[in-house]
């Protein structure tokens, strides 16, 4: 569907919700929940109310998928997401999960979350998107900050992790500075 120096994002096929279900799920190390949200205790899910879950909630608006899954040679290795903040202002939040650990530190990171962006802003039916994720996620911010988008907020200790505290973090783009940035290219 969109196509990465390295791979591709694609929709979501039964095999493939399959897939991330193993890895947010029975995958044994689950080492992506140790930056995903970490303080957020995951709710459990049987396979087959999961994959009628996300089939049901296939799109995020009309024609335009929610989550996309980033294929590389052929192997899944995480996915792109987004979910409404609030319609009425048009503000989705949007985030990346690579489960395979070996593809961190790649370099696709960012490459990949910027198509994501461009996917949701050139179909053209939001004002703004936005991440939330805690300041031990030091990744994450710095790919935030790479595609553009700026710390909006900063609650301070509101997160705990391994019985430490961390600052919540909230940052965004919006379609302006989206378009801005983009005639820069």
């Amino acid at each position: 569907m969109i196509q990465f120096s390295k791979g591709e994002l694609v929709v979501l096929t039964e095999s493939l919700i399959k897939k991330i279900y193993y890895w947010k799920y029975e995958e044994p190390m689950q080492a992506a929940k140790k930056w995903n949200g970490p303080y957020i205790k995951e709710p459990e899910m049987d396979k087959p109310t999961f994959l009628k879950e996300m089939k049901q909630n296939r799109f995020i608006y009309p024609n335009v998928e929610g989550t996309l899954a980033i294929i590389i040679d052929e192997q899944f290795i995480g996915t792109v997401a987004s979910y409404w903040v609030d319609k009425q202002t048009n503000w989705l939040e949007i985030g990346i999960v690579i489960y395979d650990s070996d593809y961190w530190e790649s370099g696709i990171g960012s490459e990949v979350f910027q198509c994501w962006i461009d996917y949701l802003f050139d179909n053209n039916f939001i004002h703004r998107l936005g991440i939330s994720t805690w300041s031990g996620n030091v990744r994450m911010i710095k790919l935030a900050s790479k595609v553009g988008m700026q710390e909006e907020a900063r609650i301070r200790q509101a997160r705990q992790v391994n019985g430490r505290y961390f600052d919540a973090i909230k940052m965004g783009i919006l379609k302006s500075e989206w378009l801005n940035n983009r005639s820069k290219k």
